[in-house]
């Protein structure tokens, strides 16, 4: 069979947004991804389900595998005729054994691609405050890997402008001792950080003659990455990252897994760690049947009400499904709140009607001034939801069909999740619905939240928590996923 081609990625320092766009691009396409212990897990979520992953990294001087063993991994599945890419922390050309991969590939004869990535010493730079170069501090760089410092000439390297260390935490004090006897001030700046650019990243700063006794009281771990010289002063004012206002907050996001990406980001923008534990999953309607029944007949009604934005999306489903399309529609379009607009909207449509509390009771505020004697509303919604919208409009003369779009349910691996993401305490977690706040209770109990702050979207969500014996910490003034990351600011 002909070969196909090896790619060796760099994964980057830690934040999985670091990738290349040509990296991610690659890796979506991937047969097989071989990675090692510094690549971010959230990209082994890029590449296809059908590709095979496999680790074969180094975790506290064990290896999963020896070089040599990897390098026939990735010859022999490149020869069956698969795309092979090999994932690794940082650049692969920067202590990444990338060049060693790289010739075993070309000694074989099998195409290769090597597609850099930001190296661990950037994202340091970067997501610490120390640049590594400034024009009132220093022109040169030196790198070196610190893993056998016997094996240094340290009095060649000592007085590099800045030295970026790695792999050297273990080692640092007998390089600290080597660095000062051959001439290097013992108050010249240091720093150790580990899992840089990730919100668990840790910093200690010092001199080179303090740094070691730093890392030894903290207990810092690798891996991590040293930097010796005046340029770390600069990290008093440059430190962004670390400033953030969430930063290091661990914060559990239990929306729906293609829901809880909005939340997450703009929690990951604020330095927080979004821990997503989906405890709901959207499935289709059990009977269809009334649903593609109203669609047959949706120029009979007066107005379309939306209360969420997967209502939106699933009722589109079907009507894509259906020989209808939006031509039929001379309704009037109502939405509960702006995340249900802005779906509507996507769709090139206007919203005639929105309540200015994003509620049931603020759709029906919004309601009050119309006249529904005799009118058809058509309601699509969760399986399981709140009556108060369709009894209420009855009872104002209306003639509401309310029709299943789709219906929640608790993933299956929801328990088993709970327990890996709980195993460590977060500081927070965010319910956005009573289904999220029902589902986590059946799948980890309340008395798992003991110690953790909570945040609701709304009064209807509290309400539900505080009945199942979960106090909350707050609640979002507006009734949105801005709404709540607010609240936890305020309350950060």
């Amino acid at each position: 069979m002909t070969a196909a081609k090896v790619y060796l990625i760099g994964a980057g320092p830690g934040d999985p947004e670091l990738i290349t766009l040509k990296g991610r691009r690659i890796l979506e396409q991937a047969d097989a991804v071989l990675y090692d212990h510094l690549a971010p897990d959230a990209l082994l979520h890029l590449a296809p389900a059908r590709a095979e992953r496999l680790y074969v990294g180094k975790k506290r001087s064990v290896r999963a595998f020896s070089q040599e063993e990897v390098c026939a991994m990735l010859i022999d599945r490149a020869r069956r005729g698969l795309t092979v890419v090999r994932l690794k922390g940082g650049d692969p050309f920067l202590f990444g054994r990338g060049g060693e991969e790289a010739e075993a590939l070309a000694a074989a004869g099998i195409p290769f691609e090597v597609v850099p990535g930001v190296t661990t010493p950037l994202g340091i730079a970067a997501y610490s405050g120390v640049p590594l170069t400034h024009r009132e501090h220093t022109s040169a760089v030196t790198f070196v890997t610190g893993h056998a410092a016997g094996a240094i000439d340290w009095s060649r390297l000592g007085q590099a402008e800045t030295l970026v260390i790695f792999m050297g935490l273990t080692t640092f004090a007998e390089i600290a001792g080597a660095l000062i006897a051959s001439g290097r001030a013992p108050h010249t700046p240091a720093m150790a950080v580990r899992w840089a650019t990730r919100p668990d990243q840790q910093t200690l700063t010092g001199t080179l003659a303090t740094l070691p006794a730093l890392i030894a009281a903290r207990g810092m771990k690798p891996p991590a990455t040293i930097v010796v010289g005046e340029v770390v002063r600069l990290r008093e004012r440059l430190n962004w990252y670390e400033s953030l206002p969430l930063f290091s907050k661990r914060i559990v996001v239990t929306r729906a897994r293609e829901q809880a990406g909005a939340l997450a980001e703009r929690l990951q923008a604020l330095g927080a760690d979004a821990i997503e534990l989906p405890t709901i999953e959207i499935r289709p309607a059990t009977h269809p049947g009334p649903l593609d029944r109203a669609i047959a007949n949706l120029a009979s009604y007066d107005w379309l009400i939306f209360t969420s934005a997967t209502g939106v999306r699933c009722f589109v489903a079907r009507l894509d499904r259906s020989a209808a399309d939006w031509r039929s529609l001379r309704a009037r379009i109502c939405a509960i709140g702006p995340a249900t607009r802005a779906a509507i909207e996507a769709l090139h449509l206007k919203v005639d009607l929105m309540g200015a509390e994003y509620v049931a009771e603020g759709l029906l505020a919004a309601f009050a001034g119309h006249d529904l004697a005799g009118k058809r509303i058509l309601l699509p919604r969760a399986a399981v939801a709140r009556d108060l919208v369709p009894v209420e409009l009855g009872r104002r003369g209306a003639q509401v069909e309310v029709v299943e779009a789709y219906r929640t349910a608790m993933p299956d691996d929801a328990a088993a999740r709970a327990a890996e993401v709980f195993a460590r305490k977060p500081d927070w977690i965010t319910f956005t619905s009573s289904s999220t706040v029902e589902n986590f209770v059946a799948a980890a109990g309340a008395a798992a939240l003991e110690g953790v702050k909570v945040a609701s979207i709304g009064p209807v969500t509290s309400q539900t928590a505080r009945s199942l014996g979960i106090p909350v910490t707050v609640e979002a003034a507006t009734y949105t996923i801005d709404g709540l990351v607010q609240a936890i600011l305020q309350s950060s």
